[in-house]
């Protein structure tokens, strides 16, 4: 583990500085040999780097969102040459730069972060031995070595003997018990943290070997902290402690505020938008219009819960347009309904026929609507009585010259027939 620490020497220095910049801020409120000085200090370091790294969390969400999207297109490359290996690779290859995406990418936050873990643990290592590491002298090393987190030696392990931690003014029952709190802490963190990931922000309508992984990942990572987590010191389970809690944190807020499209948390947040719309009559800010712009831009590519939000908001009189704005009812000119179509109206229903009662039916729509009625068969007149008769005839002459035609003589003049030869 030396070895690999030794590798991360060069940002040794920064990280020792950083540290020693907020220990002088912190030893001038708690005292400079306090735990509490060197324990915010190594937090505040872990907010300081997570904060550098917000820009590649962001593309790490939107790795991990085109990751699942692909997911169904991968599968079928995979079935389709799974006796080539190689002409697999290469499909693989040309999806991911056809659609832009690097499978890399959702990992950048933890290798972006690894040399600031390593450099800390040298320097933490350093105390530990008595050694000077980057710009932490010898003042500030015999200040190190007696700081104590609720009794253990920052520099304490899990796994040290019982000579090693009394030379560090502490006992072996205190470093132990603080450090087993600490790793089931670490792993707890982790295992919650996967899990939200894994039960609200996965898209459920798609069943990919991604989503397998990322089950398994959900108990592997945890067994990985508690394993690795007894040969770290007391100072390097405080900093892996809070960035797993920092992760946390930061995934819920993702979560709450821009889930994936078709998991349960875009469910909860569409009917949390339905109400706020219906309510004030309008979008609250430029994120909101972003996500009704994309739900209006996909038309009949929705899914059940954008379908739901756009019909919700249908129905108490509001259209979404393509510029994501909000507009009420009879003013939406191009709302767009439940499957994706354009409606002139956004409340507008179906209106139906009155019903008619029986008397109407008999005597007409004339009647109904106080128009003279038509005349009956007594009122007629005696000259269409007698021609009703001679109107008889002709149908029946006509009738018979219809059955002639059909029969197989044709229609019209016919061409006198050639004299026979004798």
């Amino acid at each position: 583990m030396d070895t690999i620490a030794s590798l991360f020497s060069f940002i040794t220095t920064p990280v020792s500085w950083v540290i020693v910049q907020f220990h002088s801020v912190y030893g001038a409120i708690f005292g400079p040999d306090t735990g509490w000085a060197w324990g915010l200090s190594i937090v505040s370091l872990v907010i300081l780097i997570r904060i550098c790294l917000i820009p590649l969390f962001v593309k790490q969400i939107k790795a991990t969102r085109a990751m699942q999207t692909l997911q169904p297109e991968m599968k079928k490359i995979q079935e389709r040459y799974k006796n080539d290996r190689q002409r697999q690779s290469e499909e693989m290859m040309k999806l991911y730069k056809e659609t832009g995406t690097n499978p890399l990418s959702s990992c950048l936050p933890i290798l972006a972060q690894s040399p600031f873990f390593f450099a800390l643990y040298h320097v933490l290592n350093g105390i530990a031995s008595g050694d000077t590491v980057g710009v932490i002298n010898d003042r500030l090393l015999e200040s190190a070595q007696k700081a104590h987190i609720f009794g253990a030696p920052l520099a304490a392990k899990f796994t040290d003997s019982a000579d090693k931690v009394e030379a560090l003014n502490s006992s072996l029952t205190d470093v132990r018990v603080v450090t087993a709190i600490m790793i089931v802490l670490m792993s707890l963190s982790q295992f919650y943290t996967q899990r939200q990931l894994m039960t609200k922000n996965v898209d459920t309508t798609v069943k990919t070997p991604f989503m397998q992984q990322q089950k398994m990942l959900m108990y592997v990572f945890p067994v990985i902290f508690a394993v690795f987590g007894i040969n770290f010191p007391v100072g390097v389970l405080v900093y892996w402690l809070t960035t797993n809690v920092w992760t946390m944190g930061q995934q819920m807020y993702v979560i709450h505020n821009n889930p994936t499209p078709g998991s349960k948390a875009q469910a909860a947040y569409l009917e949390r938008l339905t109400k706020h719309v219906t309510h004030h009559g309008k979008t609250r800010n430029r994120r909101e219009r972003a996500i009704v712009k994309a739900i209006v831009a996909k038309g009949r590519d929705r899914n059940e819960h954008e379908r739901k939000f756009i019909n919700g908001l249908n129905k108490a009189g509001f259209a979404a347009q393509a510029d994501g704005m909000v507009i009420k009812g009879e003013s939406a000119v191009a709302a767009q309904s439940e499957d994706g179509t354009p409606t002139t109206g956004a409340a507008a229903k179906r209106q139906q026929p009155k019903r008619q009662s029986k008397s109407q039916r008999q005597t007409g729509p004339a009647k109904a609507t106080g128009e003279p009625t038509s005349l009956t068969k007594s009122d007629e007149p005696e000259d269409a009585k007698r021609a009703a008769p001679a109107k008889k005839d002709d149908a029946k002459s006509t009738g018979s010259t219809r059955s002639k035609a059909q029969s197989g003589q044709r229609k019209g003049p016919q061409r006198p027939k050639s004299p026979s030869k004798k």
